[in-house]
């Protein structure tokens, strides 16, 4: 069967920088819902279009193809007082905890489209606490190899709920809207080794 709109696809990948180090290999593959669901990345998903298990191939993606641009206003330095300790480098948090009033929480607003972002702790002094809400992976260019493992027709179910049965709609640490996006976190970062789904 050839991977076309309405598919099961079970793909094995390693990601790498653009200097070819490694950054993710899992052990078990993605898999994810072909045909426009946001399954994976565009530029991922036209190379596979077509393409029957046992193929292969490596593709870059830069920056906007894939994680975005590193934001430098996404860096935030806030007093460790508003924190609950320990506090340690790599914890991470939606918004700043405390917050005093709604102008200063870090969540997006209400009528904004995306989800709240999820701040990385990147440094901690005394007194201040360095955040940081870029994705990890923002503003790298990335290296895919890819591998088809398995493709499958799509139940009904799964078309409806846009997402393979039994995985979560997540791939290459995109977050999804129904997605919890601090589990998003703990996979894009590779801390989790469930079933994997390409977004």
């Amino acid at each position: 069967m050839k991977i076309e709109k309405n598919t099961i696809v079970s793909l094995r990948y390693k990601l790498t920088d653009a200097q070819n180090n490694i950054i993710e290999e899992p052990d078990t593959p993605m898999v994810y819902l072909h045909g426009g669901y946001e399954g994976t990345f565009p530029k991922i998903e036209s190379l596979l279009d077509g393409q029957d298990v046992g193929y292969e191939a490596t593709i870059q993606l830069e920056p906007n193809e894939a994680f975005g641009e590193y934001d430098p206003e996404l860096l935030k330095i806030e007093p460790r007082t508003r924190f609950p300790e320990p506090l340690e480098v790599g914890m991470q948090f939606e918004g700043v905890p405390d917050a005093q009033d709604e102008s200063e929480q870090l969540s997006a607003s209400a009528d904004d489209e995306d989800e709240p972002l999820i701040y990385t702790v990147t440094d901690v002094a005394d007194n201040q606490v360095v955040l940081d809400g870029n994705h990890p992976l923002a503003g790298m260019a990335l290296r895919f190899w890819v591998q088809v493992e398995d493709v499958r027709a799509a139940t009904d179910e799964e078309i409806e709920n846009r997402h393979p049965e039994g995985a979560e709609n997540f791939a290459f640490g995109m977050p999804d809207s129904d997605a919890d996006e601090e589990d998003f976190l703990e996979k894009a970062l590779g801390a989790a080794q469930a079933p994997r789904t390409l977004h």
